[in-house]
């Protein structure tokens, strides 16, 4: 479906060669202060032909909000988004009348729906993923404001080029503090300090040249970003089915090219024992619960620790690429496929400002989620827990 959340609730439309793409937006809380400057910088982030890294497909993605807003203040009604598609090349796609491209979503549109999109991916393509980022910015705001929590993605391998102690957590005893600290600090700046958006520098400059070295053989490349989010409300989360890592998954899941996702230790976790892998508690000096370590991401039980919350998202290498393939058409003969069109050699840099984004609409979904429970909670006569937790009748107070 086309739609994400409950009470924050996104609908994305357009398709990759339309007049425009966006997003209606259900849910925002009225009363905050919103204009265009609060969404277009993580837009202008994810757009295309940004360097040399990226597609050169030249669009500027300049967002409009149509709805929802007075005199810069969100009304508590839908806010409408829309950006226009002006770089359109359609005739680069007449091959794809022909053929289904190799690993992209011809085939299986035309079997689902009996028709496809005419040019480029339709909504298949990661230029519908911008009424998400145009949403995700709106929800980081009410979040930053409403709790303080911060989300940085950052790109973390490139094919088999990976930060120092992402790939080596499996094999040192001091890449998980590294690791620790690292989310601690990252910020949204050091991470945009790089083209490749990799904050470390010598992963960069490999990063780079691996890419460029995909791009000159006319090839494409895949990788992971990592995303922490700091700050995040003890609480959030809906078990058994819509556990916070659930949808987090889910959300991650559903952005083009993704083809896997790792919380916390991830499949790390699967060769450590117990007692290595399990995050012991200790009190904070401002009273609350913390833990010493963070195999479990920032989630147990599928709610929300208040632990920093991180996990890996991996992108495959973008399936439209600029060499001859030899593949079938749609009546199943053999014939080469010489696509054309202006495709990125590796999505991942991309796809960071995306991966923040969707991380924005799963914590603002949880976050209005448990808000409105305390909320009905609050209208109760108010009860002593301790009474009850030693297995006594609740005492009413």
């Amino acid at each position: 479906m086309s739609s994400f959340g409950k009470l924050f609730r996104v609908t994305t439309f357009g398709e990759s060669h339309c007049k425009g793409v966006g997003a209606i937006i259900d849910g925002v809380p009225p009363g905050m202060e919103l204009t265009e400057d609060d969404i277009q910088p993580q837009l202008t982030r994810r757009r295309p032909g940004q360097n040399k890294l990226t597609t050169p497909r030249d669009e500027k993605d300049k967002v409009t909000i149509m709805s929802g807003t007075e005199f810069g203040v969100t009304l508590g009604t839908p806010i409408g988004i829309q950006v226009p598609n002006l770089d359109q090349r359609p005739h680069d796609y007449s091959d794809t009348d022909i053929y289904p491209r190799p690993s992209h979503a011809d085939y299986t549109y035309l079997q689902k729906y009996g028709l496809k999109a005419s040019s480029g991916g339709g909504r298949a393509s990661a230029r519908e993923t911008i009424g998400r980022v145009a949403a995700g910015a709106i929800a980081e705001k009410y979040l930053r404001l409403a709790y303080g929590v911060e989300i940085v993605a950052f790109a973390s391998s490139v094919g088999k080029v990976a930060m120092p102690f992402i790939s080596d957590l499996e094999n040192s005893d001091t890449a998980e503090p590294e690791l620790i600290e690292f989310m601690n600090t990252i910020k949204r700046e050091d991470v945009d300090a790089d083209i490749s958006r990799c904050p470390h520098p010598a992963t960069a400059e490999a990063m780079k040249k691996v890419i460029a070295e995909k791009s000159h053989e006319r090839d494409s490349v895949g990788g992971t970003v990592t995303c922490v989010i700091r700050n995040c409300p003890v609480g959030l989360g809906e078990p058994c089915f819509d556990k916070l890592e659930a949808v987090m998954a889910h959300a991650m899941l559903s952005i083009p090219a993704t083809k896997g996702f790792e919380f916390g230790s991830g499949f790390n976790g699967t060769k450590m024992a117990g007692h290595d892998h399990n995050d012991p508690f200790y009190r904070k000096e401002d009273g609350s619960m913390g833990t010493t370590t963070n195999n479990s991401g920032g989630v147990q039980g599928g709610i929300s620790n208040g632990e920093n919350i991180y996990f890996r998202v991996a992108f495959k290498p973008a399936a439209t690429i600029s060499q001859d393939q030899t593949t079938a058409n749609y009546d199943g003969v053999t014939g080469v496929l010489a696509a054309k069109g202006r495709h990125d050699p590796c999505v991942v840099s991309r796809a960071v400002p995306i991966v923040e984004a969707m991380a924005s609409l799963v914590i603002m979904d949880a976050a209005l989620q448990q808000e409105s429970r305390r909320a009905a909670f609050s209208k109760l006569p108010s009860i002593d827990i301790n009474h009850a937790l030693l297995g006594k009748p609740p005492k009413m107070n």
